[in-house]
């Protein structure tokens, strides 16, 4: 649940004299195109304070602050420098005290894994001074969701998702991920493609790395992957765009985002309550139509700003970043990173896998639900994991594909326990 970076100052930047130049804008900001190289990775942990037995306490952030030093994020410390760690990778903290490390984009997917490895343990060695450690779960199974960031954003998202139900506020404090981040493509016919692909591929490496069934306060109901239950479940129209329709991702992502409801209104004086009138878009605001609630128009900033209120399974960052997948046990997060660089990798390769894929395409509640124990999904896993290990750029990372793809074939969700495995 990254941020992605405000590009401009609060208050600051032109307006927009129309729809047509606000949608041009979205494109140019959340697709930028170019020959496609680099790959990045978030990855996010559960973290308590105290002693190793399960729960523990959520820390306070006071605490964070402290064990992280220059590293801590301003949400938690205003004054931080908020340097990034060694190897490159940024922390930020969750509403509900997950920590992310937001690495550095990377030529090689080998060489992000070993600098996300190296700053997960200085950062483990941070926390750990302030007796914090983290979880590698998905889903916090045990404690209540618990919002310890007080920001007018999360104030203004748990009032919208509450209207809705138990889910907003499970996603924002009781969930974490392994998130990809993979350049959008050199001109709009690769963009098309590679867009195309990860949605296409999203059910199959959704439940081929669910690992998320328990959830503390969820609704009854097996899942195999909770976490993206709650995703998929809190706002369809932030979280479920009709992407099979698409043919131009560009022109149809900058429509749709317009007209997503407003998740909150930035005060340009840092004060106040930033929630939005309800119901009402960006296009609305662009319009005129709150000029009465809101007391002026949109700045580019505040575009910049609702962008990152999008929550789909793949969204646009001027890169495009894979948000489907569970966060991973131990250091297994660089299996789902090594298989999409896998699958990227070439346009022969985005094409072959959207071909094997194709069958469960959509089938985004089936996979979260079902897992590997639906066979037509368990086979695209195993298809799609074993043509990732045969692009694979490492001989290390063709093992680690090759073993996920035998994992899934025996049905096993990404633990190593034997009763995590189907029939």
């Amino acid at each position: 649940m990254a941020v992605m970076a405000v590009r401009a100052p609060i208050g600051a930047g032109a307006g927009f004299s129309s729809r047509a130049v606000a949608e041009a804008y979205v494109g140019g900001v959340c697709f930028k195109q170019g020959p496609p190289t680099l790959i990045g990775a978030e990855l996010e942990w559960l973290t308590a304070q105290g002693g190793s037995s399960a729960p523990g306490a959520r820390p306070e952030l006071s605490v964070l602050a402290d064990a992280l030093g220059p590293y801590a994020p301003r949400s938690v410390a205003p004054d931080s420098p908020a340097l990034p760690l060694p190897g490159g990778s940024r922390v930020t903290v969750e509403p509900g005290g997950q920590i992310e490390l937001s690495s550095a984009p990377f030529g090689a997917a080998s060489e992000l894994c070993e600098h996300l490895r190296d700053d997960a343990r200085h950062l483990e060695k941070l926390l750990h001074t302030h007796s914090i450690r983290t979880v590698s779960a998905a889903a916090d199974a045990a404690r209540r969701p618990s919002r310890v960031l007080q920001l007018p954003r999360y104030q203004a998202m748990e009032r919208c998702f509450d209207g809705i139900g138990p889910f907003g506020r499970l996603m924002m404090c009781n969930t974490a991920a392994t998130q990809v981040s993979v350049d959008a493509g050199a001109d709009r016919a690769e963009v098309a493609a590679r867009w195309t692909a990860l949605y296409a591929i999203g059910p199959a490496l959704l439940a081929a790395f669910a690992c998320s069934p328990d959830l503390h306060g969820a609704p009854t109901g097996a899942w195999a992957s909770q976490r993206m239950r709650a995703w998929l479940r809190l706002d369809h129209a932030r979280t479920r765009p009709s992407v099979q329709h698409w043919s131009d991702p560009v022109t149809e992502y900058s429509r749709w985002a317009l007209d997503v409801p407003l998740l909150c209104v930035r005060r340009t004086d840092g004060e106040g309550d930033w929630a939005a009138p309800p119901g009402a878009t960006f296009a609305d605001w662009l319009c005129g139509a709150l000029d009465e609630e809101v007391g002026r128009r949109p700045e580019e900033a505040d575009l910049d700003y609702h962008l990152s209120t999008m929550f789909p399974p793949v969204r646009a960052s001027g890169h495009l970043e894979v948000r489907y997948l569970d966060a991973q046990p131990g250091e297994s997060w660089s299996v789902p990173i090594h298989a999409l660089d896998a699958l990227m990798s070439t346009p022969a390769v985005v094409a072959e896998a959207t071909r094997v894929t194709a069958p469960v395409a959509g089938q985004w509640l089936e996979a979260a639900r079902g897992g590997l124990a639906d066979p037509q999904i368990r086979s695209a896993a195993v298809d799609l994991l074993t043509l990732a290990a045969a692009h694979a750029a490492t001989p290390e990372a063709a093992d680690e594909l090759h073993a996920a793809a035998d994992r899934c074939r025996k049905g096993c969700m990404p633990t190593g326990e034997a009763a995590a495995c189907g029939d």
